[in-house]
């Protein structure tokens, strides 16, 4: 086990620690992702929340038509509890690159489609690397916002955010995680983000940090 992978270890131990929400019981997942679903069920899991994907309760996706991510993921989290009547968890994220003006943004996951491409991760990604060519600004970061609410109609849905830094490399590099973790470089580890053990990843990415807030809050109301 390398040091990246002992550090992110013992800071999934100190959040698991620290963090203990306030009982929800069944929280549904407002998402299909299964990139998503699989990151949310290993930093969820270690505080003892039971996520129910909304695919397995015939949920269907809610349509995501603002430009910020905060709109789009109450909206999402508000149709999952709705249709369900259980608490719902939403994440609205993306990728914002500052030579792109913040695109692709809240259209992070249709990028290539809006151009008349498919959508697919290998899609956006090279509609990505073709935008950035020439271009000296790397600079990019991944953007994060978690909604919880409690029922459909609940006024004080809880917000997280959370902003993972990094570098757009042209060349892909990496095996695990999605979207644009291959190009997405994090110079402090000498990594893109899908060449991370998915255990430190979960630990360092904007969905942790988005995470961990989000807890801290539920924590507070215990």
């Amino acid at each position: 086990m390398n040091d990246r992978q002992n550090a992110g270890g013992a800071a999934a131990a100190t959040v698991a620690a620290n963090a203990t929400p306030a009982p929800l019981g069944k929280v549904v997942l407002a998402s299909n992702n299964a990139g998503k679903l699989r990151e949310f069920a290993a930093l969820l899991g270690a505080a003892g929340i039971e996520l129910i994907p909304q695919g397995t309760l015939n949920v269907p996706e809610a349509e995501e038509p603002y430009p910020t991510f905060v709109e789009n993921a109450l909206t999402k989290a508000r149709h999952a509890a709705r249709l369900t009547g259980l608490p719902a968890l939403a994440d609205d994220s993306g990728l914002c690159v500052r030579a792109l003006r913040g695109a692709p943004g809240v259209y992070s996951a249709r990028y290539a489609q809006l151009a008349g491409g498919p959508k697919s991760d290998a899609a956006n990604n090279a509609r990505l690397v073709e935008q950035l060519q020439g271009e000296a600004d790397r600079h990019a970061y991944y953007f994060c916002v978690l909604a919880l609410v409690r029922h459909a109609e609940d006024p004080e849905p809880l917000i997280a955010e959370g902003r993972w830094r990094g570098e757009i490399i042209d060349a892909p590099r990496g095996a695990h995680g999605f979207g644009y973790d291959p190009h997405f470089f994090l110079p402090e580890l000498n990594a893109t983000a899908a060449e991370l053990d998915p255990a430190v990843k979960n630990t360092s990415s904007h969905r942790a940090m988005a995470l961990r807030q989000l807890l801290a809050r539920l924590k507070e109301e215990a």
